[in-house]
C-alpha cells in the first residue's frame, strides 16, 4: 500500500474534486459535509472499482474488471463480499490509521436483512435497483480534517490517479451540470387517514403483545429531470449531515444526508450510536432551545431510546466478547439543520474471531430504524407500509482491508432511478405515541429534503 500527501488546500471542499468522477458508474462519495459533529473527522471517495457485486433477490452477481468475468452466486451477501477482498488484496492487513485503505464501499439496503432472516413478502417491490451495491476499491481519496491533509491511498498492482491528475482537478471547477428539477410535486404513498388506520393497526400489535415498538415510515416520490449530482449539492449544504453519501450506480443512484452511524470497528472496538427521539428546529432561539430542553426531558422518548439501546446491546453481544458491551453515553442531544435528536453511544469488543462483516450481518438491519423485537416488528412493517424500503433504513458504508469498518443508516436517504425519485420518513411508534404528533414528525424529518429539491 502507498500512501501519498496530496498538494491540495484543505480550504478546498472534496466536493470540487469528487465532481470530476461524480458521473462514473460505482463513483462513491462519503462525506462528513462540514458538519462540525464529533464524527466529521473524514470524508473519502473511489471511483473505478476493480470488481462489483449487486444482490437482486438472493442471487449476488459478482463481476471482474479485469478479467472482465461474470459469475452469479446464491451464498450468503456479506460472505461473497468477505472472499472477494481477500481475493484481491491477499491476507494483508496493511495496517494503518487511515479509515480506508481500499476494500469494500457501497450500500446494502434494508431488504437485503431478507437473506439473514425470515421476513413474509407482501409490500409491492416496485424498484430496480439491487439489494446490495458493493464495489472493491484499490484507491481512495481521503480529506482529515483533524490534521489538516488530503492524502492519496493506492495499491501498486492496481490502476489509481495521479497525484498530479488530482491536484489539478481540485482547482478545476466544472460548469456543464445539468440543473435538477422535480418534474411532478410528491406524492406520498399514504394518505393521512391511511397513516391513522395503520397506527392503529400498530398499536393493536402492541397491546398484543406481538412487539414494543415498530418504526412506521411512509414514503415520497416525484418525477425528475437533470443531474442528482446538483441535488445532492443542494440537500448536503442545506443538511450538514455527518454520515452523507453519493453513490452512482450504472442504474441508479443514491443521495444520503444521514446523521446516523449505524456500525462503526476500529480494531476490535465496535461502536453503534443509534438515534430514537425527534422535536423540529425553530428559528426563534428561545423556542429552539425549549424544544431541546423538551426532547431532553422526556419521559417517553427516553424509554423508547433505551428500547432500542436495549436491542443493540443484544444485536453486539451476539459476535462481542462477554461483558464487554457498555452503553458510555446515554441521552444525548444532538441538533441538526432541521431537527434536534436524543442519540446514545453503545460500545463493545468484537470477538477476535469474527471480523466486522460477522458483526454486521448479527445486526443488520438497524434496530433503530425497525422496532423490537427486532424481527416482529419487521414482519408488522412489511404488512403496513404499501412499498417495499429497498436502501431506505439500509446502510451505506466501507469495509477496509486494514479490518475497519464504518457505516451509517440510511434515514433522510432517496433513490433515483428511471427518471423517479424516492424519500422517506417513519418514526418509532409505541403504546403512548400520538398519532397526529407521529405523523407530523414524519414531516419535521424531511423539512430539510422535501422544499430543498422542490425548489
Amino acid at each position: 500500500m502507498n500512501i501519498q500527501k496530496l498538494n491540495i488546500s484543505t480550504d478546498i471542499d472534496i466536493c470540487l474534486l469528487f465532481q470530476h468522477f461524480a458521473n462514473q458508474p460505482w463513483a462513491c462519495l462519503l462525506d462528513s459535509a462540514n458538519s462540525q459533529h464529533q464524527d466529521a473527522r473524514f470524508d473519502l471517495f473511489v471511483a473505478a472499482p476493480v470488481t462489483t457485486l449487486t444482490t437482486i433477490n438472493g442471487i449476488t452477481q459478482v463481476y471482474d474488471y479485469q478479467q472482465q468475468q461474470l459469475s452469479m452466486q446464491d451464498d450468503d451477501p456479506l460472505l461473497i463480499v468477505q472472499q472477494q477482498i481477500q481475493r484481491i488484496f491477499g491476507n494483508d492487513t496493511f495496517e494503518s490509521d487511515l479509515p480506508f485503505s481500499g476494500g469494500a464501499m457501497g450500500y446494502m439496503a434494508y431488504d437485503l436483512g431478507r437473506q439473514f432472516e425470515s421476513i413474509p413478502e407482501l409490500a409491492i417491490d416496485d424498484y430496480h435497483s439491487p439489494q446490495m451495491a458493493m464495489g472493491i476499491y484499490t484507491w481512495a481519496v481521503i480529506k482529515d480534517h483533524h490534521l489538516q491533509q488530503w492524502l492519496l491511498v493506492t495499491h501498486a498492482d492496481f490502476a489509481a490517479p495521479s497525484a498530479n491528475e488530482l491536484e489539478l482537478k481540485a482547482n478545476q471547477p466544472l460548469t456543464s451540470a445539468t440543473p435538477f428539477k422535480l418534474s411532478t410535486p410528491w406524492q406520498s404513498n399514504m394518505t393521512e387517514a391511511e397513516y391513522h388506520s395503520k397506527f392503529d393497526q400498530v398499536q393493536q400489535h402492541l397491546l398484543a403483545g406481538d412487539c414494543y415498538q415498530v418504526n412506521l415510515s411512509q414514503r415520497f416520490s416525484a418525477t425528475y429531470q437533470g443531474d442528482e449530482w446538483q441535488a445532492y449539492i443542494g440537500l448536503r449544504n442545506a443538511n450538514k449531515a455527518p454520515f452523507s453519501a453519493f453513490i452512482r450506480l450504472p442504474e441508479a443512484c443514491v443521495l444520503s444526508i444521514s446523521p446516523e452511524r449505524f456500525i462503526a470497528v476500529d480494531g476490535q472496538q465496535v461502536q453503534t450510536r443509534p438515534i430514537k427521539g425527534t422535536r423540529p428546529r425553530k428559528q426563534e432561539a428561545q423556542a429552539d432551545e425549549l424544544m431541546k430542553t423538551e426532547l431532553r426531558h422526556s419521559t417517553k422518548d427516553q424509554a423508547e431510546n433505551l428500547m432500542i439501546v436495549d436491542l443493540l446491546r443484544n444485536d453486539l453481544s451476539k459476535s462481542c466478547v462477554a461483558g464487554s458491551v457498555k452503553v458510555p453515553q446515554l441521552f444525548a442531544i444532538e441538533s441538526f439543520p432541521a431537527v434536534h435528536h436524543l442519540v446514545s453511544t453503545v460500545v463493545g469488543t468484537l470477538k477476535p474471531e469474527l471480523s466486522a462483516l460477522d458483526l454486521l450481518r448479527g445486526a443488520f438491519p438497524g434496530g433503530s430504524i425497525t422496532g423490537a423485537p427486532k424481527i416482529s416488528s419487521m414482519q408488522v412493517i412489511e404488512d403496513l407500509e404499501p412499498h417495499r424500503r429497498n436502501v431506505y433504513c439500509g446502510s451505506i458504508g466501507y469495509i477496509s482491508v486494514n479490518g475497519k469498518m464504518d457505516t451509517n443508516i440510511c434515514i433522510r436517504t432517496l433513490l433515483c432511478e428511471q427518471s423517479k425519485i424516492y424519500c422517506w420518513a417513519g418514526g418509532g411508534l409505541v403504546v403512548d405515541s400520538d398519532v397526529d404528533e407521529e405523523y407530523q414528525e414524519t414531516f419535521h424529518k424531511v423539512d430539510k429534503i422535501l422544499p430543498v429539491l422542490s425548489s
